[in-house]
């Protein structure tokens, strides 16, 4: 039999302008499968990349003009490629060409109609049952990775998680190599979602459950080590979008509570409790269960896990379907257990600083950290406990918790916060403690707060459970933390009456400090015996001559100054403040003045 004629073809000289899109579409198709035939795989390359710049153009089109006819022409092109890659003669070498290709490109096209998304969808479904698996997975986390740039990432995205989800299945060997590389790629593209002004949340949950359930089912045909880490990538992998879920709700957050108990399950199959994950003991078994000698960068691409982790402890205490007997037996182990509780405050700090979250959430944290600080302090039992592994996370929680006094939207919230701070402050032994307020107010950027945390910090000094050598630390810090704002260290005298607040909470304290290293003195405390800081000569001559001379001539003629604008009603305001500030300074200056003769 004589062997076939092969004719030549020309695909560079065919008329493009006046053919529609899906016909262009269908012959470039038909010459990717001819060129197999006649052994051509050049040719397929060149017509592959022909085919996109085809759709590219399309897609060019679409977004300049979305009309009706543009958006026909997109479905019978999509419909003309689902066709093709569906034909069961079609060679594997071409339609492993085109997947290398089309899923970046029409993904793009997946925003233009409801229709279009589901044709996308079944397109990438078919390259997800013909292809290798390791193959797909690093074509659809590239395209997954460009649809980031597009306009919707939320629709481009779409069908490109669900194909992700139906790969993560059919990979049949290194699967925890695979995912590492995946699920940061599935994170970000979900946290572009989340960001959109529109996104509805129950659309961002069913892509994440979707990538959920693959990683669950995955991990449960392995066993041994490799069948652990993939257990401990998913529990990361929830902690994860359960922050990047809340971040996106715009609305109120009860409406949410039972689209978040879905993720409930998973929490189980991962070994995690809410008591683990709200002091953080959780998150760090899972990271050091991931994040091995070489991949500690791993970790880096979860960044919000210790802010997920406090919100799915919060979710659980809106929930009513968790909010159970466990869950009362954890926050009485929080009341009890003054470690776990200090591990708490460090956890919760990410939610009270989050500047991306609705206000509510800051609400019901600051309503749990008064529950779980319930009751007397501490420190009457647990003085012999070391904190200072957790002061520098506590400190960071007492920030957190100043933003939101600062920031709150309304009185109510503010005075539950304040009262939060105090408790706080409370549960932290004495000599921490005053470290705390020392570094608190050195790092104030508010006058108003500062002034706050001078009273706390006499507060502190009055309370009677201080014992003799907590007094003593209190009053060495009375003395640098007055300093601090009587003289402040960029030098000068303070300005008035721009930091009249902490000016006046300054002398009070020192007043305050005065009076009870006196009356301390009086009763013949052997703390006193031993020398008081206040008391001495040395910072009494510093008080008078550095901090209070000067601030009485300043406040002098700040109140001349403002007594000459006349009818100023704010002017008058202003002075009278002033002049209750001069009344506490004037009985420091004579308290010093007493002690100094006594020398």
């Amino acid at each position: 039999m004589a062997s076939p004629t092969i004719q030549s073809f020309e695909y560079e000289e065919m008329p493009t302008v006046t053919a529609s899109p899906s016909r262009r579409v269908q012959e470039l198709l038909a010459l990717c499968s001819s060129s197999i035939e006649i052994g051509g795989s050049q040719d397929l390359e060149s017509l592959v990349t022909d085919l996109v710049n085809c759709l590219n153009s399309l897609s060019e089109n679409v977004a300049s003009d979305a009309s009706d006819e543009l958006e026909n022409d997109v479905i019978q092109v999509l419909a003309e490629i689902l066709k093709f890659v569906s034909s069961p003669q079609l060679d594997q070498d071409v339609i492993d060409a085109l997947s290398f290709e089309l899923p970046k490109v029409i993904s793009k096209f997946a925003d233009v109609s409801s229709r279009c998304l589901e044709l996308v969808e079944e397109i990438v479904d078919r390259f997800v049952e013909a292809c290798s698996p390791r193959d797909m997975l690093s074509i659809l986390c590239e395209a997954l990775d460009a649809a980031r740039c597009f306009l919707s990432p939320s629709s481009c995205s779409t069908p490109l998680l669900h194909g992700l989800s139906k790969v993560f299945i059919s990979v049949q060997r290194r699967h925890y190599e695979q995912l590492k590389v995946a699920v940061p790629v599935v994170l970000n593209a979900l946290k572009d979602i989340s960001l959109e002004t529109d996104v509805q949340v129950e659309h961002l949950l069913d892509e994440a459950l979707r990538i959920a359930i693959s990683i669950r089912d995955v991990s449960s045909k392995l066993k041994n080590e490799e069948g652990t880490k993939v257990r401990c990538l998913l529990g990361l992998y929830v902690i994860q979008i359960t922050a990047i879920l809340s971040v996106s709700i715009r609305d109120k957050v009860a409406s949410c509570v039972p689209l978040v108990v879905q993720l409930k399950p998973f929490l189980i199959y991962c070994g995690l409790t809410h008591l683990g994950l709200i002091t953080g003991n959780d998150t760090e078994k899972l990271m050091s269960a991931v994040a091995g000698d070489d991949d500690d960068d791993f970790i880096s691409f979860f960044p919000d896990i210790k802010l997920g982790a406090s919100l799915l402890f919060i979710w659980a205490k809106l929930s009513p379907e968790v909010a159970d007997a466990a869950l009362r037996n954890d926050v009485d182990e929080l009341r009890s257990n003054p470690v776990k509780r200090w591990q708490a405050y460090g956890m919760l700090k990410y939610i009270l600083s989050s500047g991306d979250l609705l206000w509510e959430f800051k609400r019901h944290t600051i309503e749990f950290l008064l529950d779980i600080t319930k009751g007397p302090s501490s420190q009457s039992n647990d003085e012999q406990i070391d904190c200072s592994q957790y002061t520098p996370s506590i400190y960071a929680a007492l920030q957190a918790v100043i933003l939101v006094i600062v920031y709150a939207p309304d009185a109510g919230l503010r005075m539950k916060t304040f009262e939060a701070l105090k408790r706080i402050l409370s549960d932290i032994p004495a000599p921490q403690r005053f470290d705390v307020l020392r570094a608190l107010v050195t790092n104030s950027q508010s006058p108003s707060m500062t002034a706050i945390l001078l009273d706390l910090v006499k507060y502190n000094m009055s309370r009677s459970s201080l014992e003799a050598t907590d007094c003593a630390t209190a009053d060495t810090h009375v003395i640098e933390l007055v300093e601090l704002v009587l003289k402040p260290p960029q030098g000068g005298p303070p300005l008035l009456p721009d930091q009249s607040d902490a000016v006046s909470a300054a002398l009070n304290l020192y007043r305050f400090a005065l009076i009870y290293e006196s009356r301390a003195g009086e009763a013949g405390k052997e703390r006193s015996r031993e020398g008081s800081e206040v008391l001495s000569k040395k910072n009494l001559e510093k008080a008078y001559k550095e901090w209070l001379m000067p601030l009485r001539n300043v406040l002098s003629c700040s109140i001349a100054n403002l007594e000459g604008d006349h009818g100023d009603e704010s002017s008058l305001e202003v002075v009278c403040h002033l002049s209750r500030i001069e009344s506490v300074l004037y009985r420091c200056i004579e308290l010093v003045e007493e002690k100094l003769k006594s020398h």
